[in-house]
């Protein structure tokens, strides 16, 4: 299944997506509600409330109000490089917070107070089941499925001292969605890339990874309790902008695209700050 959240007149709801046509799944404002029903695939198969056309949707984060986003720092091999560091032996992991997140097709905020805006294409994972110390190889149950972010980072504030938490989480930056992909429909593995203006920077199978999506999820159950609609971004491949030389930052007026083959496309205007 592939699940959305639409915003309406009347708020936002949780949607299942067939073909071109979204269905209400009536009684929860969006895919985290959703997923705090133990049985929430059974009830998004089942529901068969208003429906709206895909085109020209207006798509909110797919899970506006997670829990928790756990992001995780140098996973694939060719950013490691590019960033002149080593493959790491444990996860890095740093935190994002729900005021960074942006719909699929909703203006990114260009702070006024950063020159570094960067992207970074990530394979995010969604929590869909409670678990604390959770096996390597019972990870997959308690993941509900797929979906696209992009990590973007302010480079200057990411920089300026050994933790990355100021440069990562500022307000209306991470676009999330379009949809969660449930995992019986989606693996890691396929095509991973950004383009700024229809030139492509990132390119790279999300099968890359150093610590897989499995992996993660237990490591990071080992620390804390994972719940229900808690996101983990997986991490970015080579070909960000703060790695290139002279070095690339989005600009006022650039759109960024980001796609996952098999889970979709977000499409963001750059847009400054008032």
């Amino acid at each position: 299944m592939r699940l959305l959240t639409l915003r309406t007149s009347e708020g936002t709801t949780a949607v299942r997506q067939d073909g071109s046509t979204l269905t209400e799944i009536d009684g929860f404002a969006d895919v985290g509600a959703l997923l705090q029903d133990p049985a929430w695939e059974a009830t998004a198969a089942a529901a068969n409330g208003a429906t709206h056309a895909l085109d020209g949707a207006d798509l909110a984060a797919v899970v506006p109000f997670p829990g928790k986003i756990i992001c995780v720092g140098h996973n694939y091999r060719n950013h490691i490089k590019e960033m002149g560091r080593e493959i790491p032996e444990h996860p890095t992991l740093f935190a994002k917070y729900q005021e960074s997140l942006i719909g699929p097709n909703d203006d990114l905020a260009l702070p006024q107070e950063s020159d570094a805006v960067d992207w970074e294409a990530e394979l995010a994972v969604v929590i869909g089941k409670k678990g604390r110390r959770i096996s390597e190889a019972g990870a997959a149950d308690h993941i509900a499925g797929y979906s696209v972010l992009n990590d973007i980072s302010m480079r200057d504030y990411q920089f300026r001292t050994v933790q990355w938490l100021q440069g990562k989480t500022w307000e209306n930056s991470t676009p999330f969605g379009p949809a969660l992909v449930t995992k019986d429909e989606f693996s890691a593995g396929p095509l991973m890339t950004s383009a700024v203006d229809g030139e492509i920077q990132q390119s790279t199978p999300t099968g890359d990874l150093v610590f897989t999506p499995e992996f993660l999820v237990s490591y990071i159950s080992t620390i804390i309790t994972l719940n229900p609609g808690d996101v983990i971004a997986t991490g970015t491949p080579g070909g960000v902008g703060h790695a290139q030389d002279p070095k690339r930052y989005l600009q006022e007026g650039q759109v960024l695209v980001t796609t996952i083959e098999g889970l979709g496309q977000l499409t963001n205007r750059v847009v400054k700050e008032a």
